[in-house]
């Protein structure tokens, strides 16, 4: 079975975060969405709730899971059976971050990474633009699920 984390704080979890969810599942048998728990950072939305937000939106499928999870990537990795860590890539900038951090995984620990190209209409989508937008009391509601 291929398993995929595809993993991140996702605070909040965006309509980019779910598109590119959706397009891994055509990749994978199944994909564990985990919700890296940063306990220096001050969340945006309680972690509970950005877990139920997707637990409910793909409640009719199997396929997904939802875990939070401490600590490296790598290390959940193997408690969960999974060999691929999922990323999404919006610009240059992330590329080559997320390129950095495939290789230290590989070297580390065997993963692999596989790195999907946002859809052009959600590149400027982000968490942290949705949490700026919503400190100044805008609605965000159309970029989160």
């Amino acid at each position: 079975m291929r398993i995929g984390v595809f993993a991140g704080s996702f605070d909040p979890f965006t309509i980019g975060h779910k598109a590119i969810l959706d397009r891994s599942l055509g990749l994978f048998d199944k994909v564990i969405v985990a919700f890296g728990i940063n306990r220096a950072k001050k969340e945006f939305m309680p972690l509970e709730e950005r877990m139920a937000r997707v637990r409910r939106a793909y409640s009719d499928d199997a396929r997904v899971g939802v875990v939070s999870y401490e600590g490296l990537t790598i290390d959940l990795m193997s408690s969960v059976g999974a060999h691929y860590i999922i990323r999404g890539v919006r610009n240059p900038m992330d590329f080559e971050y997320e390129r950095n951090m495939a290789d230290v995984n590989r070297k580390l620990s065997g993963v692999e990474t596989v790195l999907l190209v946002s859809d052009i209409e959600f590149s400027h989508v982000s968490s942290s633009l949705v949490r700026e937008l919503a400190s100044f009391g805008k609605d965000v509601s159309n970029m989160i699920i």
